[in-house]
């Protein structure tokens, strides 16, 4: 073999030996969150196209659908490396303590990083009904959640607490089916637990008329009596279309979690990159707009040493429970 032959061998060798450590280099996450009707999934689609464009494709993210935050929850127990998921704290709690949902499985695996937009509670009907308040859905056929979903746990024991337990007819189906169903009249209502305004709602109101339930002010109480992790929240008129008038509902915190699986350096990064990136974020979806630092200690997790790492450096205090 002569010496040009060897030159162009050694430099083939040596461009592929670049290419694998540049393949090595690249950091692999899966991020997980809801359907992909549902206002979330569009937030993970966010996330990932924000992490790839900051890391300038260092950052490899694949965003995955999932059917709530139950199954997030469960999914963090055995996904190993990079995996970021939603869920309230309330059910990171749940799965830290072994309670329902997560009978004999206890696990303090979750890792906090940054909240994301809040659950807003959505009670709807169709406007055919005559239906106008909460006790109205007595009789009436009402889908309580997504099956299986936290949205659905939560609430049926809503209307447990209002006294409207067996008194209204709830249907288990899938979410997504809860809009067709809306459609051809074979319900007269569901409720979904989502960021405002969510996507599946925006659709349907564009081609039905529907009402969206206000709660009174003793409701609320009822509801944020049996979990304080609720508060009161306003939907402004003109959220969703035919909505001429506020909605009161109620709001719930959502944090974006990790695992203890998750290396420092990612979890430093994606951090770092969510708060420098939220305007941006903000102007292309307005629920960014309302999530602030200030929910990061509420987020009832211990916090990735990785995040732990950046809420130090721009001097956010973090209580002990999540150190």
């Amino acid at each position: 073999m002569n010496r040009a032959l060897i030159g162009k061998a050694i430099a083939a060798a040596f461009a592929a030996c670049l290419a694998a450590t540049g393949a090595q280099a690249a950091t692999q996450i899966t991020l997980k969150s809801a359907k992909t009707t549902s206002s979330y999934y569009m937030m993970m689609v966010q996330l990932a196209e924000m992490m790839k464009t900051a890391s300038k494709g260092a950052i490899i993210p694949t965003v995955e659908e999932s059917q709530g935050s139950v199954q997030n929850v469960k999914e963090s127990f055995v996904r190993p490396g990079n995996f970021l998921f939603t869920s309230p704290p309330s059910l990171i709690a749940s799965a830290r303590e072994g309670k329902k949902p997560f009978e004999g499985q206890a696990h303090d695996t979750a890792r906090a990083l940054f909240p994301v937009p809040g659950i807003t509670v959505h009670f709807v009907v169709r406007n055919e009904t005559g239906i106008t308040s909460i006790p109205g859905l007595a009789g009436h056929t009402f889908v309580s959640g997504g099956k299986g979903t936290f949205c659905e746990k939560s609430v049926d024991k809503a209307l447990t607490v209002l006294g409207l337990a067996g008194k209204v007819n709830v249907e288990a189906v899938e979410l997504p089916a809860a809009s067709s169903a809306m459609r051809n009249a074979k319900i007269d209502g569901f409720a979904t637990c989502s960021s405002h305004p969510t996507p599946q709602l925006v659709e349907l109101a564009t081609t039905n008329e529907l009402t969206i339930l206000s709660f009174t002010d003793a409701e609320r109480a009822a509801i944020i009596k049996m979990n304080p992790m609720y508060a009161p929240l306003t939907l402004p008129a003109g959220t969703y279309k035919g909505q001429d008038k506020p909605v009161a509902t109620l709001a719930m915190p959502v944090g974006a979690y990790g695992t203890a699986k998750m290396d420092d350096k990612t979890a430093y990064t994606i951090t770092k990159t969510f708060w420098e990136w939220k305007a941006k974020l903000a102007a292309d979806n307005p629920w960014w707009k309302g999530v602030t630092k200030d929910v990061v200690p509420l987020l009832g997790a211990k916090v990735h040493p990785g995040a732990a790492k950046y809420y130090a450096e721009i001097g956010l205090k973090l209580p002990d429970s999540m150190k």
